[in-house]
C-alpha cells in the first residue's frame, strides 16, 4: 500500500461530507471556484490519507 491511513471513521466522514457540499457549490452557483477546494478534503476521506497529519507526527 503506497499510504497508510491515519484518518479514523469520524474525521473520514467529515471530510467527505465537507468536500462533497463544497463541490456541489460548483453545479449550484457556476462563477464560484471555492466548490474546487472541496476536492481536498473529499480526496482525502476517501483515501483515509492525510498528508499534513504526517507532518504533524500524527499516522505511519
Amino acid at each position: 500500500m503506497l499510504f497508510c491511513k491515519n484518518l479514523g471513521v469520524v474525521d473520514r466522514s467529515i471530510r467527505i461530507l465537507v468536500g462533497a457540499a463544497l463541490i456541489t457549490l460548483v453545479f449550484v452557483r457556476p462563477g464560484t471556484l471555492w466548490g474546487w477546494i472541496g476536492l481536498v478534503p473529499l480526496l482525502t476521506g476517501v483515501m483515509g490519507y492525510c498528508p499534513a497529519y504526517r507532518l504533524f507526527g500524527k499516522g505511519c
